[in-house]
C-alpha cells in the first residue's frame, strides 16, 4: 500500500486518478465519492504544511485567477494555495480585461489559457451569467489546446458564480467533518437567511451549500422570508440529493425553525430572487441608474427583516445550545450575527476559512497530475 493510500485511505486514493484533467464548475458535477476524496486530499495537504514540509508539485507553472467581483479570502486562499504548490499565481482584475469592451468568454479562455497552467475565476454577481461564462471559457481553451495539440492540463476552477461557490462549500465541507468525525448523516443544518445593511449579496453560497451538504445525508433546511428564494434549478438538485443519500431537505420560513435542534448553523444574506433577476436586464443593457435602484429596493427589502439576526437566544435554540456557527466572512456584525456570537466563535470561522487553500490545492494537484500518487509519497516519505 502507497503512503498516500495508508493517509487518505485506499478507497479514496483509487477514486484521484479519475479527476485528471477534470475541471471543477459545481459540486453537483462531481461524485460524493470524488468529493469525499478531494476533502481527504485537503486535508492531507493541511498536514504537510504542519510539518513543514513542501508540496512543489509544479514549479514556475503559472496560476491565473479571472475576478469580476470583490474578494479577499478567495484571492488570498488562490495566492497560497498556488504558491504552496510552486506556481506562481497570477490575479487578473475582471475590469482591466478587454471582456467589457467586447471579448468573448472563449476569446478570454484562449488568451489566459495559453500562458497559463491553472485557471480560476469569479464571476458571481448576474443570475445566468457567471456559470455560463465559465463554461464558455473553458471551450474555447480546450479548443485552443486541441488546434495547437498542447497536452499541458490546465484545469479551471470556479471560485464563485451565479450558481455554486464549490471552493467555499468545499471548505466549509472539510471544516464540517473536521468538527463531526463521525460524519453528516443524520446532523440538521440550518441554512438561513439573514440581514444584511451593506448589499445585496450573491445566492451562490447557499445554493453550494444545500446542493452539496445533501449529498452526504444531512438534514437539511432552508430558511429565509417570502421572496428569497433561490434558483429553482438548485433546489431541485437538492431535493433530489437528499432522496438518493438518505437525508433530507425542506425550506421554511421561520429562522427559529430553522435552528431548532440544529448540529450546525449557517445565517448568511443573498439579495431577493425578483431583484436578482431584474438585475440581468439592467446590466445587459448598461443600466447604471437601473442597478443603483434595484440594489436600493434589494436594502429597503432586507431592511424589514432586521430580526432575522444569529444571536444568543436563536443559538440556544439549537442541539444542546451549542451548534456550530459557520460563514463564509466577511459577516455583518449586528445584522446578520451578534457580536456575542462572532467573538464565540472567531477562531473557529478562521479555520474554517483556512480550509479554501487546502481545497484549492487538492482540487489543482488531483486534475494536473496523472500520477499524483507516487508524486505525493516522494513528498511523504522525504519527512
Amino acid at each position: 500500500m502507497s503512503t498516500l493510500a495508508r493517509e487518505i485511505g485506499e478507497a479514496r486514493a483509487a477514486i484521484l486518478p479519475e479527476l485528471h484533467r477534470k475541471s471543477f464548475l459545481t459540486t453537483q458535477s462531481a461524485s460524493p465519492a470524488e468529493l469525499e476524496a478531494l476533502v481527504a486530499l485537503a486535508e492531507l495537504f493541511a498536514k504537510l504544511d504542519r510539518r513543514g514540509l513542501k508540496s512543489s508539485l509544479f514549479e514556475a507553472e503559472l496560476a491565473y485567477a479571472l475576478f469580476f467581483d470583490n474578494s479577499t479570502r478567495t484571492k488570498s486562499a488562490w495566492a497560497g494555495a498556488t504558491a504552496r504548490l510552486g506556481m506562481r499565481p497570477v490575479i487578473v482584475d475582471g475590469g482591466s480585461t478587454q471582456v467589457a469592451h467586447g471579448e468573448t468568454a472563449r476569446e478570454t479562455g484562449v488568451m489566459l489559457g495559453m500562458n497559463a497552467h491553472a485557471l480560476g475565476v469569479r464571476h458571481d454577481l448576474i443570475l445566468g451569467e457567471g456559470n455560463r461564462f465559465m463554461v464558455e471559457m473553458r471551450a474555447g481553451l480546450d479548443a485552443y489546446l486541441e488546434a495547437t495539440g498542447d497536452r499541458r492540463a490546465v484545469p479551471m476552477v470556479n471560485l464563485q458564480c451565479d450558481v455554486d461557490h464549490p471552493t467555499q462549500a468545499l471548505a466549509d465541507l472539510a471544516w464540517m467533518t473536521e468538527c463531526f468525525p463521525e460524519g453528516l448523516r443524520g446532523k440538521k443544518v440550518a441554512v438561513s437567511w439573514a440581514y444584511s445593511p451593506s448589499y445585496a449579496k450573491p445566492l451562490s453560497v447557499p445554493q453550494g451549500l444545500i446542493s452539496l451538504l445533501t449529498r452526504f445525508g444531512a438534514h437539511v433546511v432552508l430558511a429565509h422570508p417570502a421572496g428569497y428564494d433561490l434558483m429553482p434549478e438548485v433546489v431541485s438538485w437538492a431535493e433530489g440529493n437528499a432522496r438518493g443519500a438518505g437525508g433530507s431537505f425542506s425550506q421554511v420560513t421561520s429562522m427559529d425553525d430553522a435552528f431548532a435542534g440544529a448540529h450546525i448553523v449557517y445565517p448568511k444574506s443573498w439579495g431577493p430572487y425578483e431583484l436578482m433577476l431584474a438585475r440581468v436586464d439592467a446590466n445587459r443593457a448598461g443600466d447604471k441608474a437601473a442597478m443603483a435602484e434595484i440594489e436600493r429596493q434589494a436594502l429597503a427589502r432586507n431592511a424589514e427583516h432586521r430580526d432575522w439576526i444569529c444571536d444568543g437566544r436563536r443559538m440556544a435554540l439549537t442541539a444542546s445550545g451549542n451548534a456550530l456557527y459557520m460563514h463564509c466572512l466577511p459577516a455583518d456584525i449586528g445584522a446578520e450575527v451578534s457580536a456575542e456570537v462572532m467573538r464565540k466563535y472567531e477562531v473557529s470561522l478562521a479555520r474554517q476559512a483556512n480550509k479554501k487553500v487546502y481545497v484549492i490545492m487538492a482540487l489543482l494537484a488531483a486534475a494536473k497530475t496523472a500520477g499524483l500518487e507516487a508524486r505525493l509519497d516522494a513528498v511523504l516519505q522525504g519527512e
